[in-house]
């Protein structure tokens, strides 16, 4: 008997400035963040993106992504959609938009990402205080 509903594995997980699609689908991650750096507080990013690979699932799931202050509670953004997948054999590509996200000081932000209320995945973007840039370039305070 096979199943009618797998909750699918997160294959990837990545935050960048923006995507570009080629003509045969692909997507193209521009500016995939490993950090922010700032020269001073608040900074308020225009766009994120966060891109999800969901694989090894079937059925029907909700995806929810949050974006948490450096307390590791305060919900600065949170967003749900829906994918399916029909054959555990397929992945599903979500794209989650979130504009206007303020860091208002230094420290680790986090990513949650869930499905169906289940945790998949959390992770931190760092964020840095720089000193202005000089003739030697910005250096991470912290």
């Amino acid at each position: 008997m096979t199943p009618n509903r797998i909750l699918p594995d997160l294959q990837s997980s990545l935050v960048c400035d923006n995507i570009r699609q080629e003509a045969n689908g692909n997507l193209i991650l521009l500016g995939v963040l490993s950090q922010v750096l700032a020269p001073e507080f608040p900074i308020t990013a225009s766009q994120v993106l966060i891109v999800n690979r969901w694989t090894a699932g079937k059925g029907a799931f909700t995806q929810s992504v949050r974006i948490l202050g450096t307390d590791s509670t305060t919900v600065l953004s949170k967003s749900e959609s829906k994918f399916q997948l029909n054959d555990p054999a397929f992945s599903a590509t979500t794209v989650v938009g979130i504009q206007n996200l303020t860091f208002k000081e230094p420290g680790p932000y986090w990513v949650e990402v869930l499905v169906d209320d289940v945790m998949k995945l959390r992770y931190a973007i760092p964020v840095f205080q720089v000193q202005q840039q000089g003739p030697q370039g910005a250096a991470p305070q912290g």
